[in-house]
């Protein structure tokens, strides 16, 4: 599974929350209007929206600031039209990486993600290039405390439904299948946790070392996919 790999993705991600916690509010805008769009503006009804309501309270956003963002797309107010995208790339040495955006302008979209990988010596890929390298399944992320008991809460989570549960140095990350994921998120909600993060991802199947000069060029590429302002998220396969 992932591992470390996503927890410091994660690290890197609240970082920025910190840093740039305006551009991180748009893009989390962004996902609750298309959710909204594909499925209505009642989260009890649309899981999409729900889940996206949960990742923007987890950043703390404001609620006049979700409540604006939902009602742009339900058409009380003016907004505009996003489109998801997904870009596959090859990194240094070999890796794989997906890039998912939210663009109302595919032709900026395409041309900024491809200018960045140009500029740090990647290539973008044709459809399925490296997506065979990844599965699509659900990950709810769980910070490590004292109250926490593994032998408990890998009971709990089979219980709610998810497949797996894998500790790391700092976390645990609960895996789900990609079609019950909102299910395994609402049940565990209920029970009280509290995630770092829960999204439906691109998990690699394999993970691939880096030497320590590769991995600074690779982590200068991610960095600067994740601040473009369509990008919403990065994987890889880099551990």
């Amino acid at each position: 599974m992932s591992g470390h790999s996503k927890w410091s993705t994660i690290k890197r991600a609240k970082e920025k929350t910190d840093q740039k916690r305006g551009k991180i509010f748009t893009k989390i805008g962004r996902e609750i209007a298309v959710a909204v769009k594909l499925g209505g503006d009642d989260p009890s009804l649309n899981s999409k929206l729900y889940d996206a309501i949960a990742k923007a309270k987890a950043n703390n956003m404001p609620n006049d600031t979700i409540q604006r963002s939902i009602k742009k797309a339900s058409g009380e107010m003016t907004g505009s039209n996003y489109e998801e995208i997904l870009y596959e790339g090859y990194g240094p040495c070999g890796s794989a990486i997906m890039v998912e955006c939210l663009t109302d302008n595919k032709n900026r979209t395409a041309g900024d993600v491809r200018h960045l990988f140009d500029k740090y010596g990647a290539g973008l890929g044709t459809t399925n290039s490296v997506g065979y390298l990844f599965e699509r399944k659900g990950v709810l992320t769980l910070e490590k405390n004292d109250s926490l008991n593994e032998e408990e809460l890998f009971e709990m989570v089979l219980d709610a439904g998810a497949s797996d549960l894998v500790s790391c140095d700092e976390v645990f990350e609960i895996y789900t299948e990609k079609d019950n994921f909102h299910t395994v998120k609402k049940a565990l909600d209920e029970k009280g946790l509290s995630f770092v993060s829960a999204n439906i991802a691109y998990v690699p199947n394999n993970l691939l070392e880096l030497e320590e000069a590769d991995y600074e060029k690779f982590e200068t590429l991610i960095d600067a996919l994740e601040d473009l302002d369509d990008v919403q998220n990065v994987y890889h396969n880099v551990d």
